[in-house]
């Protein structure tokens, strides 16, 4: 049993000496000091490029800030409009915006409609195709 464990242990003793001497040639090849400084470099370089993405990002943020930008913009076309067309394109905006705000309530009514035509069940295909002109010739107009 012995000379088992005394064995092993001569074994063991080879390999780290194997360990040791490879250890050796990896640290000469390496050269700390200089690794130690190129690894400072890098550190810098990377700060710099974090530095870049974080200025890049906040450009690109406040480029993508459209609301305030939108609302500028229209107002600055209203006014072209006005200058060029006078009266009648002055009128235009406001026109178009009384239509988007009449579309989703006649939405609301149109809807309700439907639910009304489906809660009776039993009316004429005519008198729904009547309905859905009338509805089409509303949207049109």
């Amino acid at each position: 049993m012995h000379l088992g464990e005394s064995l092993a242990t001569a074994r063991a003793v080879g390999h780290l000496s194997k360990s040791a001497d490879v250890m050796k040639l990896v640290n000469g090849l390496m050269k700390a000091p200089e690794m130690a400084v190129q690894m400072q470099e890098l550190s810098k370089e990377m700060m710099k490029a974090g530095v870049i993405e974080e200025m890049v990002n906040d450009v690109v943020d406040s480029a993508m800030d459209s609301e305030d930008m939108e609302e500028e913009i229209e107002e600055e076309v209203d006014k072209v409009l006005s200058e060029v067309a006078g009266e009648t394109a002055a009128q235009l905006p406001t026109a178009l915006r009384r239509e988007k705000q009449k579309q989703p309530v006649q939405q609301e009514v149109e809807t309700t409609e439907e639910q009304q035509a489906l809660a009776e069940g039993g009316s004429n295909d005519e008198e729904e195709l009547e309905a859905l002109r009338a509805r089409l010739a509303n949207v049109r107009s």
